[in-house]
């Protein structure tokens, strides 16, 4: 093995080794805070670490407004403490506690002696997904407790994976098995979904073949917006029956159809001109992921459409969401990993896929849009 003192990294290696020697320095971090035009910036530099050393304690403070639902409480008008407290059940120094909290996170405001809700608390409140991941996160924090620990297992194995245990195996997913986590799915697909069909006309194709598709609510999504496109899903029998009972309410019963079975080991239904994946590929390791997207590849006619949606590392302005958030997630999941474009795009290559790009949304720290053809 040859030691990193031994590597020659150029000038930028040298310049990153000098630049880290002097924001080290107690000395210029004094300094640096003292001259007025260094100050601005070690203030701002100041903020953003005491945000990422403080970030756990930022999180639950949300988990408690969403758990007793204080946005929905707020949202119907102001409040003063007193009478917010007796409503979410909490003693008025607990209540003025969260509130001033939650004040400081932009998700509430102050309005005089009472209590407003807030800009960011009103656009969490407009995206019941969000609120549904906030809910759940319980579980991923009792895995994160001990991240080294996570990391020496190489993941799985605690709370988290045992929420996405059905999928592990898939063949004896019974319907009290998939429930907590279709509906999770289910009320977080909107966030991805919205994206993926602003961005891409599925409106141009015959017949479209979703793939791990959930409770169909991206197929349910689609269908209004293409209303002659004919629907196609494919995912575990007992999701399926999740899933017909979400068409039959939205009135897609006769433009749907269903398939249930193991996308990894069964064959997919011919006779679709596009297939979506969305939000899927992430959830699996690379073996897996390539044998899915091999399976699709064998499912369309040649010059069929293959259109990939999720959240995807390096995406530029929101690093931290993909190799950061979505990179420890799956890991205490126990399945996946977030991959880069150029990533997956080399993975449709060896699947047989001879032509991919990626298309721009509107944003891409939600899900960014991979189309290939077969």
């Amino acid at each position: 093995m040859v030691s990193s003192s031994t590597i020659n990294f150029g000038w930028r290696g040298r310049w990153i080794a000098w630049r880290n020697r002097v924001l080290a320095s107690p000395r210029f971090q004094n300094f640096a805070t003292r001259f007025p035009l260094t100050r601005p910036v070690a203030r701002r530099r100041a903020r953003a670490l005491f945000d990422l050393v403080a970030g756990f304690t930022y999180s639950q403070i949300l988990a408690a407004c969403v758990e007793l639902r204080l946005f929905e409480l707020l949202a119907e008008g102001p409040l003063d403490t007193a009478a917010i407290a007796a409503r979410i059940d909490l003693p008025p120094d607990g209540a003025q506690r969260l509130l001033r909290a939650a004040a400081a996170l932009g998700l509430v405001q102050p309005l005089g002696e009472a209590w407003a809700l807030g800009s960011d608390g009103a656009a969490l409140l407009g995206n019941r997904g969000i609120a549904e991941m906030v809910a759940h996160h319980h579980l991923l924090y009792a895995d994160l407790a001990d991240p080294v620990a996570l990391l020496r297992r190489g993941g799985g194995g605690g709370a988290l994976s045992a929420l996405w245990a059905y999928a592990e195996s898939p063949g004896s997913g019974e319907s009290a098995d998939v429930a907590a986590y279709s509906a999770l799915m289910a009320a977080s697909q909107p966030m991805v979904a919205a994206q993926a069909i602003d961005a891409y006309p599925f409106h141009r194709h015959r017949r479209l073949l979703d793939v791990g598709g959930g409770e169909g609510a991206f197929l349910s999504a689609v269908g209004a917006r293409a209303p002659a496109l004919e629907l196609s899903l494919f995912d575990l029998p007992a999701v399926c029956t999740r899933a017909q009972a979400r068409f039959a309410e939205a009135g897609l019963s006769t433009r749907t159809t269903t398939f249930g079975g193991n996308f990894l080991t069964d064959s997919l239904p011919p006779g679709h001109d596009i297939v979506s994946l969305i939000r899927v590929l992430h959830d699996h390791d690379d073996a897996p992921a390539l044998t899915l997207l091999r399976n699709i590849h064998s499912a369309l006619p040649p010059g069929g459409t293959l259109v990939i949606a999720e959240p995807m590392a390096q995406t530029p302005g929101a690093e931290p969401a993909g190799d950061a958030y979505f990179g420890f997630y799956l890991l205490a999941m126990g399945s996946g990993r977030p991959r880069s474009p150029d990533e997956i795009r080399e993975r449709l290559r060896l699947a047989g896929f001879t032509h991919s790009r990626v298309i721009a949304t509107a944003m891409p720290l939600t899900a960014r849009i991979i189309v290939a053809k077969r």
